[in-house]
């Protein structure tokens, strides 16, 4: 008997059935096309805006759909079973939470609604050439004058980094002042000369999101478009809000899961060696036993972790467990489920081949599983 994960209702499955439609029809038709343009077509943002999806857990009043997390959650879990890395929905709802919790009311209304229909595209702008897990470390600028401030700098691996009409750039407003001289700056990349987009980059896999170098020189932010109004803010705003992010990517990692243990025993039924089907070796179900195990456990972690995250007491720690573990068990999984397959399991037309490319960058990103076990050990 599969497990009914306690947060789920009959309003969430009505939801998630109208999400389900919007995917099979909107998203899983066009992973080979967007992996060659490397993103997604433009106008994807507006069909998902236009039924309430880029901002579920949003509030009304801001634009958003009203839901909670659970409604966040059905939507990650739909894109991720049916094998989407493409659409970059995870880093737009991060940076409309960062808006959301951490933004004035200005701020608030004025870009919420415009990322809830997908007028904008939303990107966060953290790491560096030479400064990834360690945010400390970055040299990007943000320099006040009078007319607002001047922002130096690059940027890469930044995720819809291509399309992104607003982006969330942290940046050092006062480069004496260590962590405290950190702010988020809200960046309109339309008629900024001073910005600018460089390649989309090659990567391993998930190459459906366009993933980009971005470079700023004199780019034009706002005075009021610091985060929360207030400059020296921005290390202890990504504090409050890496949870969120960290929560989504183990999310991802046990649906993803789930689908690689289904796809496998459906092969393993089908395809047989020495005159019987795989699934009657004791390997194979031995293989399939622990999988489907830590599957399970992954998933009570998981629905534990939303139902925090709705009561409003999920914290770092918890988050990076879910992370790390999380993300860690995926790629074991999906590795183990690839041998399975044997020669086909490295054939790309066949998903769990996607799946194990698409799934390496889940223990980098969001900060490295290495940080996390940092951020875990220093709560003993």
């Amino acid at each position: 008997m599969e497990l009914r994960s306690p947060w789920m209702t009959p309003e969430l499955e009505t939801f998630r059935d109208a999400v389900h439609r919007f995917v099979a029809h909107e998203v899983t038709p066009h992973q080979d096309r967007w992996r060659k343009q490397q993103h997604v077509d433009r106008d994807l943002w507006n069909k998902a805006g236009e039924l309430g999806l880029l901002l579920a857990d949003v509030p009304e009043e801001y634009g958003g759909s009203g839901g909670n997390f659970a409604h966040q959650a059905v939507v990650f879990e739909e894109l991720a079973w049916s094998g989407d890395t493409a659409f970059g929905l995870h880093v737009h709802a991060i940076v409309a939470h960062y808006l959301l919790n951490q933004g004035t009311e200005e701020q608030k209304r004025k870009y919420l609604p415009r990322l809830a229909s997908g007028e904008m595209v939303a990107a966060i702008a953290m790491s560096e050439p030479g400064a990834g897990s360690d945010l400390k470390s970055i040299r990007t600028s943000a320099v006040r004058g009078s007319g607002g401030y001047l922002l130096n700098g690059s940027k890469t691996f930044i995720s819809n980094g291509y399309l992104a009409d607003l982006i969330l750039v942290v940046a050092k407003t006062d480069p004496r002042a260590g962590a405290s001289g950190v702010s988020l700056m809200l960046l309109e990349t339309h008629d900024n000369p001073g910005f600018r987009v460089g390649r989309i980059l090659e990567k391993v896999g998930q190459k459906g999101q366009d993933t980009c170098e971005l470079f700023f020189d004199d780019a034009h932010v706002p005075l009021e478009n610091v985060l929360g109004g207030v400059e020296g803010q921005g290390f202890a705003q990504l504090m409050t809000e890496l949870p969120y992010e960290r929560t989504l990517v183990g999310l991802a990692a046990v649906a993803c899961i789930e689908r690689a243990l289904q796809l496998t025993i459906e092969h393993t039924k089908t395809r047989k060696a020495f005159g019987q089907a795989l699934i009657e070796m004791q390997n194979t179900r031995f293989v399939l036993a622990e999988i489907k195990t830590e599957a399970t456990i992954a998933r009570v972690f998981i629905d534990r972790c939303i139902e925090d995250v709705i009561a409003g007491r999920m914290d770092a720690v918890q988050a990076s467990m879910a992370k790390y573990w999380i993300s860690d068990l995926q790629c074991k999984v999906v590795d183990q489920c690839v041998q399975l397959f044997g020669g086909y399991g490295y054939m790309l037309e066949y998903p769990i081949a996607q799946m194990y490319v698409d799934a390496r960058v889940q223990r980098i990103y969001g900060g490295a599983n290495e940080i996390m076990k940092e951020i875990i050990a220093r709560s003993l």
